[in-house]
């Protein structure tokens, strides 16, 4: 069996400092959520699958171009506009490290609590007493 110990890796990108404690040792949620990207100072947004997510970082998968160590933002449910750091790429997936921890099962939760039973759920209304059924 092998075992990993932590890396510590500093990476500097335009004035922001990210550190990168062995991300790959943190929990990750695996899971398809849909998210909005931009690169800092660019008005074009893209949307990507994001297949896993943690504290410190996501798997994205989309049409958008990105280079390793380009910041980038990323509109997540539940939480909003987060800041990272692209850490990788393989395809059209990319690795982004954020520059803030996030409490990553606040982007599993309803985006609204309910307010009791949802339409779709309701018994159909009675038509008793409104007369013959007519065909059309």
């Amino acid at each position: 069996m092998r075992r990993f110990t932590a890396v510590t890796e500093t990476l500097i990108v335009a004035g922001l400092l990210v550190a990168d404690i062995d991300h790959r040792q943190l929990a990750r949620d695996s899971l398809f959520l849909m998210a909005e990207v931009r690169l800092v100072g660019s008005e074009a947004q893209y949307r990507v699958k994001v297949r896993n997510l943690s504290a410190g970082g996501m798997m994205a998968e989309g049409p958008m171009t990105v280079q390793r160590g380009s910041q980038i933002e990323v509109n997540l449910r539940n939480i909003g506009w987060v800041q990272g750091v692209v850490a990788w790429i393989q395809d059209n997936r990319f690795g982004i490290a954020l520059i803030n921890e996030i409490d990553p099962k606040l982007a599993r939760a309803p985006l609204v609590a309910g307010e009791g039973t949802p339409r779709f759920v309701k018994p159909p209304i009675s038509f008793h007493g409104t007369g013959p059924l007519r065909k059309v």
